[in-house]
């Protein structure tokens, strides 16, 4: 931290997060001496910051009380991270109803300095992902802040519910837990209409109202693997039951977590997952290198067979003109 404008710019950032510090704390934060931090204060009330002095013992800096800062200022690590996110989240499908993200990013590139403008939007126009982009369902945004709030206070919330029926509910919920799931957001909790755990998509509520009522989440309680548990246990055609002879850790991250669970049994993993097809279950199973056991449904054996007998045919195929 050695250029001074940066060094200003750090005691502004200071500033703003603390109440008030002494000259000998800002000196040690700045890694200067006291009289430098006085030099300082005097070049932002040149900008026209009120920075007030207090004389003492217990003395020391802070901003006049009820001032605004102007906009927000970013070293050039802090702007690549936020554009860096906001690029991400799009990515994700993280976006909220509003276009948020884009107008966000617009208004970031019009207050920088051309010299960090240009190589961050060198960065956007050039910056590829090895992931498929994720199509999101977006939630509007005063209903996603409003049950993460909720979720954090531990207080019941009256929702208004639309399901993929079109059948519109008024219930009241404990959110225990909102959780982002491959381009979907949900709100895990206690459903006070079904006095039952539910989850629900959260692009489904349209309104959330706060209640005079606190709750308690149940202790050790997981958001995310009781909502990857319930969409593995999906409305689907075929129930299937195998056990992989293989580690469980190695297995748990090659099989996605939203389509199977998976058990620790003397001879293996015990693998149950629901599919509607079952040729894509043949295939993900045949990625694995560990040998397995069908339990059922004997119909996966002709599956893998089918498969089998594709991959010999493509083995044994050869190019026109080639001697067989």
């Amino acid at each position: 931290m050695s250029h001074p404008l940066t060094r200003v710019l750090t005691l502004l950032e200071l500033l703003q997060s603390n109440v008030r510090l002494t000259g000998a704390e800002l000196a040690d934060r700045l890694d200067t001496d006291v009289r430098t931090v006085r030099r300082y204060m005097s070049h932002l009330r040149d900008l026209g910051i009120p920075v007030e002095a207090e004389r003492g013992r217990y003395g020391g800096y802070r901003l006049a009380r009820g001032y605004r800062m102007p906009p927000l200022v970013l070293t050039n690590d802090e702007a690549l991270a936020v554009v860096l996110g906001l690029l991400a989240a799009e990515r994700l499908g993280m976006g909220t109803a509003a276009p948020a993200s884009a107008g966000a990013l617009a208004k970031i590139e019009r207050v920088l300095p051309h010299a960090l403008r240009e190589p961050l939007a060198a960065m956007r126009e050039t910056l590829s992902f090895t992931a498929n982009a994720v199509i999101g369902q977006a939630p509007g945004t005063g209903v996603l802040l409003a049950l993460a709030q909720a979720s954090r206070a531990h207080t019941t919330v009256g929702i208004s519910h639309q399901s993929w029926r079109q059948e519109h509910t008024e219930r009241d919920i404990d959110p225990y837990g909102v959780v982002f799931h491959t381009g979907r957001w949900y709100v895990v909790g206690h459903d006070h209409l079904r006095d039952s755990l539910r989850t629900f998509r959260i692009d489904r509520i349209t309104s959330v109202t706060p209640r005079a009522h606190s709750f308690t989440a149940p202790d050790g309680f997981d958001p995310v693997a009781h909502l990857t548990s319930t969409l593995a246990q999906g409305r689907y055609r075929w129930q299937v039951e195998v056990t992989i002879h293989g580690p469980l850790d190695e297995i748990a991250r090659r099989l996605p977590r939203s389509a199977v669970t998976l058990t620790a049994q003397p001879t293996g993993v015990l693998m149950h997952a629901r599919a509607e097809r079952l040729d894509g279950m043949a295939h993900m199973l045949a990625s694995l290198e560990w040998p397995f056991t069908i339990h059922h449904p004997d119909e996966l054996r002709q599956a893998l067979k089918n498969l089998a007998a594709q991959l010999t045919a493509a083995a044994q195929r050869r190019p026109e003109g080639l001697p067989q």
